[in-house]
């Protein structure tokens, strides 16, 4: 957990915005386009960027999204085009085109694997078509992933809201999150609300898929960190711990970069 007394919102502020314009500026790009869920990371990525000066284009993409999602989207997305002149959004509605590759596609008779696997899918349906908006308009993807989620357990689709050209609060852990997306006036309602990353349809949690909460994670993470090992705790810590280090593991193929077969030089 972060200690406010000593979280410097207003330089980490500062710092990231430069960070995104000086990078915007070397790649001669025009602006970014963000998914906009609902959700604290991606409401704190948006209002980052949009204090570069930069056009930013805010993106909704439901797929039979649960109208607590919608409502805290377009809430965020309002909010921000009120506060910055720079900000523009588009909403493109998926759900035809998911429903259209459900069609198309085999099902599967593990109904959880099934699940999993379209739940992906809708993730890798919106990266294409944040990719389309960047490339029409010249803009960049600024991803929307935490440290814990990014750097800790993998919790995230590879080339779906993995797939970006830029992450611009990947070094910030959940609590830092908070205490920045507070600094910069998200709205009241996302600050509030139960992380969730929105691939199924429903209310469930990050929490409810995970295990743990991410004060829980973040808490894990640190001790891996101090080099603490599983023998070191008991009951509740011990169970964290547990699942953090099976998470972290299982989802190495995310965070680490992908395989490449070297041929040996006399064989070529």
């Amino acid at each position: 957990m972060v200690d406010s007394s000593t979280f410097r919102a207003e330089e980490i502020n500062n710092h990231i915005v430069n960070w995104l314009s000086d990078y915007a500026n070397n790649a001669k790009v025009k602006g970014f386009v963000v998914g906009i869920s609902g959700g604290i990371d991606s409401a704190l990525t948006s209002t980052l960027c949009a204090q570069t000066g930069l056009p930013v284009l805010c993106v909704e993409m439901p797929i039979h999204q649960a109208e607590s999602h919608v409502s805290r989207a377009n809430e965020h997305i309002h909010q921000l085009k009120q506060r910055f002149s720079n900000v523009i959004n588009e909403r493109v509605d998926l759900t035809p085109v998911f429903e259209t590759f459900k069609k198309q596609v085999p099902t599967c008779e593990n109904e959880s694997v099934y699940n999993l696997s379209l739940a992906n899918t809708r993730a890798r349906l919106r990266m294409t078509t944040l990719y389309y908006l960047a490339g029409i308009h010249g803009f960049l993807v600024a991803g929307t992933g935490n440290k814990v989620e990014d750097f800790g357990v993998g919790f995230y689709t590879k080339y779906g809201d993995g797939g970006v050209d830029l992450s611009p609060i990947a070094d910030l852990l959940k609590s830092e999150v908070r205490k920045l997306a507070k600094y910069v006036a998200v709205p009241e309602s996302i600050l509030s609300a139960k992380p969730t990353d929105g691939l199924f349809g429903d209310d469930r949690s990050d929490e409810d898929q995970l295990g743990a909460s991410y004060d829980e994670l973040e808490w894990a993470m640190q001790q891996i960190e101090m080099g603490k090992t599983q023998e070191d705790f008991s009951g509740r810590e011990a169970l964290v711990f547990s699942i953090y280090k099976r998470l972290n593991f299982i989802n190495q193929h995310k965070m680490n970069p992908i395989p490449v077969c070297k041929i040996p030089q006399d064989l070529k």
